[in-house]
């Protein structure tokens, strides 16, 4: 039987890029203007060592749109609307 070792704090956001299991600190809005309207945005995040990898990724397709930290995100979207 296998065993399963469940993560730290399963709540905890973890970094996009392939792999890596370390915490995001960073969210990185984007969308794909070929495909979605120009306010939607997708995220991707990424913790300090994948930011400028996968923040160069989309940048060179033209996909990014924000790069904010991820409290930041979090505080924003708990915000009420205006």
């Amino acid at each position: 039987m296998d065993s399963v070792i469940p993560a730290a704090n399963p709540e905890s956001p973890i970094c996009s890029a392939k792999a890596c299991k370390a915490p995001a600190v960073w969210v990185l809005a984007w969308n794909n203007p070929k495909l979605h309207t120009p306010e939607r945005r997708k995220t991707w995040l990424a913790c300090d060592e994948h930011r400028e990898h996968l923040s160069s990724f989309l940048n060179v397709r033209g996909f990014l749109r924000d790069v904010v930290p991820l409290a930041e995100w979090e505080d924003d979207s708990a915000a009420p609307p205006d």
